[in-house]
Formats: structure tokens, C-alpha cells, sequence
């Protein structure tokens, strides 16, 4: 029998809006949209490279809470409410999933709100990490 486990934190949005922060199915992960609002102060700061380092470090804790990690994530989804701000967060996110490499959409689409310069969802699939990886270049003929 699947096991599934559904993590909410406690957030007023989660239960306004009916979903789960986290649900697992197995050991495949999918993470809500997650933004860079600081989950002990409430607050979001106007930087862009501490919103999506922020949203980051708010899925790295529920992946956690099921026994996955960053190093586990095989998709993300980087959603940037202006498209000048691409550089900047791209940037950013680099600097922590250096390494990591899942796949990646990175999108402008409006957001929920203004204060939201970033959103990040993810995919993984626990236990990725440890995984033996194989990486292969190719050229696409165009």
C-alpha cells in the first residue's frame, strides 16, 4: 500500500486555500509554491537574493520534516514576478542548488502579491541525494 503524508505549517494561506505545504507519495516529493517570507519574524524582505535564499531555506525545512533534503530535489519551478529581476535571482538560486542541478522553469508570471519578487516550487524524490548520478553533455543541432 502507497503511503502518502501531507505537511502543513501551520500557515493562514494553507487553510484558506485547502492544500498542504508538502505532500509525499512514497518517496516522491512535490512542494508547494514557497515564497521568502521568514517563517519566525512573518516577515519578507525587499531583497531579492534574501526572498529567494528565504524561500529556499523554507522548502529545505519541509523537505526535512519527511526525511528529504535540497540535495533530493529533481524539478523546480522559479516563478519571478519581474522579468528584470531574472539575473538577480537566478543568481541567487544558483549560489544554493550549486551542484544540486535539478531541472529548472524559471517563469514571470504575476504573483500572489507585489511584496512577492519570487516563488519556488519543487519536485524530489527522497533518497536522490545518495543516488549514483550520471551527467551527460549534448549538443542540440538547431
Amino acid at each position: 500500500m502507497t503511503d502518502v503524508i501531507k505537511v502543513k505549517t501551520g500557515s493562514s494561506f494553507e487553510e484558506r486555500g485547502s492544500y498542504s505545504r508538502l505532500v509525499a507519495v512514497d518517496n516522491l516529493i512535490f512542494v508547494s509554491n514557497t515564497a521568502g517570507r521568514n517563517p519566525h519574524t512573518k516577515l519578507i524582505s525587499d531583497d531579492l537574493a534574501e526572498q529567494t535564499l528565504q524561500a529556499l531555506s523554507n522548502i529545505e525545512g519541509a523537505l526535512a520534516a519527511v526525511g528529504a533534503s535540497l540535495e533530493d530535489v529533481v524539478a523546480a519551478r522559479v516563478f519571478v514576478q519581474f522579468p528584470e529581476h531574472i539575473e538577480t535571482i537566478m543568481a541567487a538560486y544558483a549560489e544554493r542548488m550549486h551542484g544540486i542541478n535539478p531541472t529548472l522553469t524559471m517563469t514571470c508570471p504575476p504573483l500572489g502579491s507585489t511584496e512577492y519578487k519570487v516563488e519556488i516550487e519543487v519536485t524530489a524524490y527522497r533518497g536522490a541525494s545518495k543516488a549514483k548520478v550520471t551527467e551527460m553533455v549534448i549538443s542540440l543541432a538547431g
